[in-house]
């Protein structure tokens, strides 16, 4: 017998005592218009609304490649085309099954369709399992339609999936559901006659630790209500506790509001951690935020500033540590951009330390809005365009690269600002290089010490 998604015996006991299934499966969504999240991929005339038959025309259905985290919706997915389609449904997954099961599947596709005009879905699920072999032995049956095939994975399917597949499926991308589509869950949940009914209710504070607790997948989410809602009415509450909940998945509440003073009052504690170069703290107070479900590249943001307010020329290598965690975090998100993140902020709170570069240009900007921002000298005005020489426009200017040094002895800034200096390098680190390279480049411009 050929494994079904969803066998009649499995349905037939789900029906007759729901309770018997997990929360996570009772809630599965039954049509694709009570599937929460990638709206992107629900549109009508969508491969996956033609595959459930609600498009018609002389195209027929695609394969598609399911490509997304955990939780996002693959299998729910699956799920709804193998309620809604009129097609043999037949669930494989790369974890167990080899060449062999593929192939029985392709030959009783064949036999169905030849014998009584019956076309075949194929679910298999992450296929990023399957070796080269296995997935091309898909390959004729996905080419000819001997099969639609749907396929899941968790991988980038550019460096799992050979190209031939690729190439004769469509690459639908999940996208991570969001705290708005993972509350709406958790309320419907709560509510509906295949969920909860009621039984419970959840605060708000409950429900914030809940979204906090999900990540943005709807499997966990609805998992740890489950658990709660059951240790709640194991206690005899009619409402599920905030402590109740951090008791029943073992992680505590963290006291933090991405929209209040915490959002601020940490992430300025982990700059001035950092500043300090107390690497101990810092860590502490990234950890907070990123159990707190604080946006990466907020984190990510702070940390580049930090590296040049802070860090600056004591370590010329900080803003590039900073701005390629940003690049990374930006790339590949929560859980694993934490590595990250951490990475960047040791760095950063082990560097030495400097503000020059932040006192210098505040410097700079004060006189300047103070008015002191007088004429460019005649020798460095632009003279390439026709009657500037008649206006003097770069007559007297030395060209640097023209002479051994490669310093010209001449004035750079306007009359008013001719001696004032700006950049104070310290001895921390690599800027004493820099504090070297000034004193020699100033007393070669032939600058008055003021």
């Amino acid at each position: 017998m050929e494994p079904d998604l969803f066998t009649a015996a499995a349905d037939e006991r789900q029906e007759k005592d729901p309770s018997s299934s997990p929360l996570a499966v009772r809630m599965r969504p039954r049509t694709l218009d009570e599937v929460v999240g990638q709206q992107h991929l629900l549109k009508p005339g969508s491969p996956l609304r033609r595959l459930v038959g609600e498009a018609s025309g002389p195209a027929g259905s695609s394969s598609v490649l399911l490509w997304g985290p955990p939780g996002t919706g693959k299998t729910t997915l699956a799920y709804v085309v193998s309620k809604a389609t009129d097609a043999r449904f037949v669930e494989l997954s790369a974890i167990t099954a080899g060449v062999k099961e593929v192939r029985a599947v392709i030959d009783g596709a064949r036999r169905a369709s030849g014998g009584y005009g019956k076309e075949t879905v194929l679910f298999l699920d992450e296929i990023h399992r399957f070796s080269k072999a296995q997935q091309d032995s898909l390959l004729p049956a996905v080419e000819n339609r001997w099969v639609t095939l749907i396929a899941a994975t968790t991988e980038n399917p550019y460096f799992s999936v050979i190209s031939p597949l690729l190439s004769r499926s469509l690459l639908l991308t999940l996208e991570p559901l969001t705290d708005e589509d993972i509350r709406s869950l958790i309320r419907r949940a709560l509510t509906d006659e295949r969920g909860l009914k009621s039984a419970v209710t959840l605060p708000e504070e409950t429900e914030s630790h809940l979204l906090r607790i999900a990540g943005g997948d709807a499997r966990r989410a609805l998992t740890a209500l489950e658990a709660a809602a059951g240790a709640a009415l194991d206690k005899g509450e009619a409402e599920i506790g905030l402590t109740t909940l951090e008791e029943t998945v073992d992680r505590a509440a963290v006291k933090y509001d991405r929209d209040g003073d915490q959002h601020y009052d940490v992430a300025s504690a982990l700059i001035k951690s950092i500043r300090g170069s107390d690497v101990d703290a810092a860590l502490h107070y990234l950890a907070r935020m990123i159990e707190a479900g604080e946006d990466p590249r907020f984190i990510a943001r702070r940390l580049m500033i930090s590296a040049s307010e802070d860090i600056g020329l004591a370590d010329p290598t900080a803003l590039q540590t900073a701005v390629a965690a940003a690049q990374a975090v930006a790339m590949i998100g929560f859980p694993e951009a934490a590595l990250t993140l951490s990475h960047a902020t040791i760095a950063l709170a082990l560097a030495p330390k400097s503000n020059a570069a932040t006192t210098a240009i505040g410097a700079a900007l004060e006189d300047v809005r103070k008015g002191l921002a007088g004429p460019v000298p005649a020798h460095l005005r632009d003279s390439h365009y026709k009657g500037a020489t008649k206006l003097g426009h770069g007559q007297g200017y030395v060209y640097p690269h023209d002479l051994h040094e490669g310093i010209a002895a001449q004035q750079y800034a306007p009359d008013e600002l001719k001696d004032r200096e700006y950049y104070a390098p310290t001895r921390h680190g690599a800027e004493a290089r820099y504090a070297d390279a000034v004193e020699w480049t100033r007393k070669n411009l032939g600058r008055k010490r003021s």
